[in-house]
């Protein structure tokens, strides 16, 4: 039989030949790098019987699929070992997750983290056995008897919701069988470096109301020195801990009396505000208002967009005048109701209207985390109505702000197509239309990206943007969202060239995304040593003496006149503490002055990070200073 290879290739293979044979066909190197493969685009064991015909891709650890499929394996190895330990344990669910695995299991007696040893040790065991792996299916009736056998109550559960007369997948290793669809590696030996990393609680299928389990954490790399990497990225990012950070550079505060709904200190505020006024600038620019929608609307609004069915359990609600209400978890449908205060010619359009809105999501207490998930944010949207015609060039005008914006801040970015989910609205119709539009213009640009299926909004295809932070965690912030549904739900209009009334395009598109988030993320990315147009204060003047007080006074009310952000140290302490104090509050310069310096009129300089970098001129620094916060610039 034949089969087409990834680069488009025929080969001839025999007949039963598997996609672990087709491997071996191409090269013994690949051969052995294998650890599953794409069969028609579908990701399956190298154990898969071909047919004639099959579109055939070998899956390595080199791809993020690969890697799935090798940490899945992990979660099936500490699955064995858990029920070597703790035969009485049961066993729920072991999904793969971002950088590694979990397995949620309910426990007769706790377990903590000094358990750990000895499960890693049985763990090894386990892959020191090389065990191969083997999938069987069963109807659904006997999948229940093997479950019921095991004492697994909850994958008896998890088998009984799945659809009449589908056949149930499970996998074996030894003596271990798992209920599981797979795909996973041909054995267990070719696991390399694995480690259990924390525990905490979870409800079984995330219930409240449902008994809680414990949920093991774990990772899997390719090697050990990368899984060394990894760790050492976590000892990072825990001093960069923006929650920490924020507290000691008093920026935001997160208070018993609001779960979910950070306080913003004085110094937060002018961070906040500093990216609020470069939003609004470059804003400007670019053609777009700015308007501002109320936080509260009623419920028919949000049926007309269909939130209140789709987004219901997320939306805090209220009553007022006896009327059903919802606090805005979104701005978009308030700016639909502005673009309808008007009538619209095709002339007026493109319409850029931004909203720096506030709106509030229910999060559960379990999910929330300093600034980066709360109940409360401000979301810098933008939405914008268009002729289908001029689709292309204004996500081309979206794409270059966001390539502007994270470039600012020394952020790489990856680019997702994210596809029709499974709640959606609208049309097959309506959606392919805008899913090709988005590739269209993606195509165009030239831009890189790789599809993310059934990750859209319900009312529309997007592209995602997932930006890199200094020590290479992503984050997903920028996004620009094409919708044909909610101009039809509210039914707006523009009389086109012919005098007849048509229906706009609409883009939603955000670019810090929650600026709250953003802020989150930004202080991680510095580890709080925000560049100097950042910088909630830019320069700490230090006077060595009494006598130079007056001189540091009159420096910080002429920097503070030319618009920087400056304060003088005048305790009696001696400068040596003032200098560390200042370095741990992350001033970019501090400038320290004795009676040389009042008599010649300079300043002592010390640059973050690089210390003492010498005497200035007082203009000069205030020059430097200035310049650095005009052109925006990270050192």
């Amino acid at each position: 039989m034949q089969i087409v290879l990834k680069n488009g290739d025929q080969m001839q293979l025999a007949e039963g030949a598997t996609a672990q044979d087709a491997a071996q066909a191409i090269s013994e190197g690949l051969a052995r790098a294998a650890v599953a493969a794409k069969v028609n685009g579908e990701l399956v064991d190298l154990s898969y019987v071909l047919k004639e015909g099959d579109a055939v891709e070998i899956v390595t650890l080199k791809d993020k699929e690969g890697l799935e499929v090798y940490r899945h394996t992990c979660a099936h190895v500490l699955a064995q070992a858990l029920k070597t330990i703790f035969p009485t344990c049961k066993l729920a669910i072991g999904p793969v997750i971002e950088n590694g695995y979990y397995y949620d299991v309910d426990f007769k007696t706790p377990i903590t983290m000094e358990d750990f040893e000895k499960i890693e040790a049985e763990m090894r065991k386990i892959i020191k056995s090389n065990l191969p792996i083997h999938r069987f299916t069963l109807p659904r009736e006997e999948a229940i008897a093997l479950m019921s056998q095991y004492h697994e109550p909850y994958k008896v559960e998890l088998i009984q919701d799945l659809p009449e007369g589908e056949e149930i997948g499970f996998y074996q290793q030894g003596a271990f069988t798992d209920l599981c669809r797979g795909p996973h590696l041909p054995s267990t030996g070719k696991i390399k470096a694995f480690k259990l990393v924390s525990i905490a609680g979870a409800y079984w299928r995330g219930d409240e109301k449902k008994k809680m389990l414990t949920r093991i954490y774990g990772t899997a790399f390719a090697k050990k020195d990368e899984m060394d990497e990894y760790f050492a990225m976590l000892e990072e990012a825990k001093k960069r801990d923006h929650v920490k950070l924020g507290k000691d550079l008093k920026l935001f505060a997160l208070l018993p009396e609001g779960k979910g709904f950070p306080f913003f200190l004085p110094n937060g505020m002018i961070l906040k505000n500093t990216l609020i006024d470069y939003w609004r600038q470059i804003h400007r620019r670019e053609g777009y208002v700015e308007v501002q929608t109320p936080i509260i609307l009623n419920r028919s609004l949000w049926e007309t967009s269909g939130h209140w069915d789709h987004y219901k359990e997320n939306m805090y609600t209220t009553k007022i005048d006896g009327e059903d209400c919802a606090i805005k978890p979104m701005n978009c449908p308030g700016g639909l109701l502005v673009y309808k205060t008007q009538p619209h010619s095709y002339k007026d359009l493109p319409i850029r209207m931004g909203e720096l809105g506030i709106v509030h999501r229910h999060e559960k207490s379990g999910q929330l985390h300093g600034l980066m998930r709360v109940r409360c944010f401000t979301q810098d949207d933008a939405h914008i109505f268009m002729l289908p015609e001029q689709i292309t060039d204004e996500i081309k005008g979206v794409v270059r702000i966001i390539d502007e914006v994270y470039k600012l801040f020394g952020f790489k970015y990856h680019v997702e197509l994210s596809t029709r989910p499974e709640n959606s609205i609208g049309s097959d119709e309506d959606w392919e239309a805008a899913t090709n539009a988005l590739r269209a213009a993606l195509d165009s640009i030239g831009l890189e990206y790789v599809v993310n299926e059934g990750d859209g909004a319900f009312y529309g295809p997007k592209i995602d943007f997932h930006l890199e932070d200094s020590i290479k965690r992503t984050w997903q912030c920028g996004t620009i969202q094409l919708d044909f549904q909610l101009p039809q739900r509210f039914e707006i209009e523009y009389v086109g060239e012919d005098g007849q009334k048509h229906r706009p395009i609409m883009i939603h598109r955000v670019v810090f995304g929650s600026i709250e988030r953003f802020i989150g993320i930004l202080i991680e990315h510095f580890a709080g040593k925000f560049p100097v147009w950042l910088a909630p204060e830019q320069v700490k003047v230090l006077p060595v003496t009494d006598r130079a007080a007056d001189y540091a006074q009159q420096l910080v009310k002429e920097m503070n006149e030319m618009g920087l952000r400056a304060s003088a140290d005048l305790r009696k302490e001696k400068i040596g503490r003032k200098i560390l104090d200042a370095e741990v509050e992350k001033v970019p310069y501090k400038l320290i002055v004795g009676d040389k310096e009042v008599e010649d009129g300079t300043v002592s300089v010390r640059r973050r990070g690089e210390g003492d970098i010498g005497a200035m001129a007082k203009a000069d620094f205030f020059a430097l200073v200035k310049k650095e916060n005009d052109e925006k610039t990270i050192f």
